[in-house]
């Protein structure tokens, strides 16, 4: 079935009724599932459970627009207990800064490695990399790039595309300064050498010392995923024609262009429907039995997956046509600006690559193909790392990534102090 441009847009509207009509029910599924937690739960005990559990499913089928919270309020590492705050360091009406500000209570003698972690604007908030924020805490000081809902931006605020998110991210390096680091985690891999790049091509102070590229596509044509073909499946005007909307009027950006979130989410879902239905039915169950811990588990997940943005149109069709239909980067032929891209310039800046062996949306190769771009970069500030049995979250969280991966992003970052 094809979706024309004017039938996504009503799309969008009709995703808002719904909103709207299921919003007293999944309120008054809301205030059953309180009651039974409050008096019930002791009372009925096992009795009433499932009907509990039924309720707390009803009130949670909902998506999310506003940015959860990152929840990384302190951290434990070996001098104890250290306060996090976070801390808007600069703003446009597309992103934001953010500064994971260390509050110690032993002043350090010595100031520790400044890492800028590039988030992907790709239908999910930031705060999907809180276990690689949280991780990085222990050693570094941490900033982030916290993309806005462009549902909520307005078009006054002009077009925010590509080009645009090179800019950004050569901006907040250049507000945190000298000396810094940058960790770029899957569809921002490609911006972040261009970056780089442009930077090194410009003799910038604040060109960063290492850049880590976690999981992203610099070169599609290599070992393609199911999402690649998808990207190459279609004509740009088909991306165009099926998968953009203006923003209905009751939002701030009230008839932007985007790519909606919720069609996005449904696309992903659509995709592995089968895992996610088995995961709701374990959901189900944990809360029927009284299993909190295994039910939090889930619901955690889906809080989080279940919290998405907007994209810009110009950003979501330019990054189809210039990271996975023609590759610009990897042919060499990206331009910003009117200015050819070369990572063949960037000397001072280290490269670490990592892939997991078992993703399926990034292959195995595509990150590492930064090195034969990078060619100014001396073999020994070099380091290509693919973890083992993990897929593509799992190369920026779990266990696998806080106990396997990070030791090699850290020791990297160490090297270049």
């Amino acid at each position: 079935m094809t979706i024309s441009r004017g039938n996504l847009s009503m799309l969008y509207w009709g995703y808002e009724l719904q909103s709207a009509v299921m919003g007293p029910i999944r309120l008054a599924a809301s205030g059953a599932m309180g009651a039974f937690n409050a008096f019930g739960n002791e009372r009925c005990g096992d009795l009433m459970r499932p009907a509990g559990a039924g309720w707390e499913l009803l009130s949670r089928m909902t998506l999310r627009h506003k940015r959860p919270a990152f929840g990384v309020d302190s951290i434990t590492n070996a001098r104890g207990e250290v306060l996090i705050a976070e801390e808007p360091v600069m703003s446009t009406p597309f992103g934001t800064l953010l500064h994971f500000r260390r509050i110690e209570r032993v002043p350090l003698v010595v100031g520790l490695p400044k890492v800028l972690v590039v988030s992907p604007l790709s239908g999910h908030f930031a705060t999907l990399l809180r276990d690689t924020v949280r991780t990085l805490l222990q050693d570094h000081e941490v900033f982030i790039t916290d993309w806005h809902n462009a549902r909520d931006v307005a078009v006054s605020a002009g077009p925010f595309g590509f080009a645009e998110y090179v800019d950004h991210i050569i901006a907040f390096l250049n507000t945190i300064g000298a000396r810094a680091h940058v960790l770029a985690v899957c569809q921002p891999c490609v911006q972040v050498v261009a970056a780089a790049a442009l930077m090194a091509q410009d003799n910038h102070p604040a060109q960063p010392r290492s850049m880590t590229l976690m999981a992203g596509p610099v070169d599609v044509r290599v070992n393609p995923t199911k999402v690649n073909e998808l990207a190459m499946s279609k004509p740009l005007t088909w991306f165009e024609n099926n998968l953009i909307a203006r923003v209905p009027w009751i939002h701030r950006g009230a008839l932007r262009r985007v790519y909606p979130g919720f069609v996005q989410l449904t696309a992903f879902m659509a995709m592995n429907m089968d895992r996610h239905t088995k995961a709701h039915q374990k959901l189900y169950q944990h809360l029927a039995k009284g299993e909190h811990a295994e039910a939090q588990a889930i619901k955690s997940f889906y809080d989080e997956y279940f919290a998405v943005l907007d994209l810009p149109a110009e950003f979501f069709l330019e990054t189809v046509d210039i990271v996975f239909q023609r590759a610009l980067l990897a042919r060499g032929e990206l331009i910003h600006r009117g200015r050819k891209v070369d990572p063949g310039a960037i000397r001072r800046t280290a490269l670490l690559t990592v892939e997991g062996e078992r993703d399926d949306i990034c292959g195995i190769g595509q990150t590492a193909a930064a090195h034969d771009l990078c060619t100014g970069i001396k073999p020994y500030m070099k380091r290509h790392h693919m973890q083992p049995g993990v897929g593509h979250y799992g190369v920026f969280s779990g266990r696998r990534w806080e106990a396997q991966t990070y030791p090699v992003v850290r020791n990297m970052i160490l090297s270049m102090e």
